[in-house]
């Protein structure tokens, strides 16, 4: 048996987030000192969320965040960054990327110290491989260089888990 969200009792914080809301369209002049004063009493007052939804019914938005319709969510991100996703992951959820892996792929290459990968947006990789190679006098720039073939290759994805464009 499913019940109506309308009918769930509210509790304090509801009745305080209302009276927040309504005190915004009050000082927006939405709303009269009479008008104002009438719905936070009945605010005050409301047991379900339909007492507290009709206070807004004739009010533009904003209104209390447990009013909202609920958004749609995504499924969660199982990647790994500088990991390709595979088909029926994130891939399809995701659109693709504005950064290119040709560009990310040879930058790597050409700038052997991460900066195909602040391109792409892995900060922190980038900032890995860049002390690496600092730090190795230059020797830790096969990573990177490494890195930028595997880019070439197989392409990535950014820094937001989109995929790379070709």
């Amino acid at each position: 048996m499913t019940q109506d969200p309308n009918e769930l009792r509210v509790g304090h914080t509801e009745r305080e987030e209302a009276s927040r809301v309504l005190a915004d369209h009050f000082s927006s002049g939405r709303l009269s000192m009479d008008e104002y004063e009438d719905r936070v009493a009945a605010a005050a007052a409301a047991r379900t969320r339909a007492d507290l939804g009709g206070l807004f019914d004739d009010l533009p938005a904003p209104h209390p965040t447990f009013l909202r319709p609920p958004q749609a969510s995504l499924p969660p991100t199982t990647h790994h960054p500088g990991s390709v996703p595979t088909a029926g992951r994130t891939a399809d959820v995701l659109p693709p990327s504005d950064k290119s892996r040709i560009a990310a792929g040879v930058l790597q290459i050409l700038l052997p110290f991460g900066i195909g990968r602040f391109y792409t947006g892995h900060t922190g990789l980038a900032l890995a491989q860049l002390f690496v190679t600092l730090l190795t006098l230059g020797l830790g720039a096969i990573w990177p260089f490494i890195d930028g073939i595997v880019l070439l290759a197989k392409g990535g994805v950014d820094g937001n888990g989109r995929r790379l464009r070709d």
